[in-house]
């Protein structure tokens, strides 16, 4: 081969590396791991502990049994998690209501046991602590 034939050839994996690396640094790519443990919690019924995993402004906009008492009225009845299929996931740096920060707001077509179509709208931000963690969640 070459040598221009092996710079170029260099030069082109350098640059997938870089994409690849570029790719996996978007934050919609970063807080969706966080996103789905936390959903997980939900999911099991462990409310306490997806409010302890919670962003510090989710903690100060409800207290730990509002929100277990909120999620026993609201989520119980839906039953056991059917599907979950992520539709978007927009990253933002404001939201209505809420402090300026990061924030990607994640949309899933969810099915359940007793509701056959949903959405569920769940919102990580980067919290102080550099951790994506849930500062929303949403049923419709």
């Amino acid at each position: 081969m070459n040598h221009n034939v092996k710079g170029m050839v260099l030069f082109f994996v350098v640059s997938l590396l870089c994409l690849s690396s570029v790719a996996q640094n978007k934050p919609e790519d970063a807080a969706k791991p966080s996103a789905e443990a936390w959903l997980a919690l939900v999911d099991s019924g462990q409310y306490a502990n997806s409010w302890d995993e919670a962003a510090q402004t989710f903690k100060s906009a409800v207290t730990k049994d509002q929100w277990e008492t909120a999620m026993h009225t609201v989520r119980d009845p839906l039953g056991k998690l059917g599907t979950r299929t992520l539709k978007a996931a927009n990253y933002t740096k404001t939201l209505p209501g809420a402090p300026d920060g990061e924030y990607v707001v994640m949309q899933y077509e969810t099915s359940f046991a007793n509701k056959g179509s949903a959405v569920e709208t769940i919102v990580p931000m980067l919290d102080k602590d550099e951790k994506w963690r849930v500062s929303g969640y949403f049923i419709k």
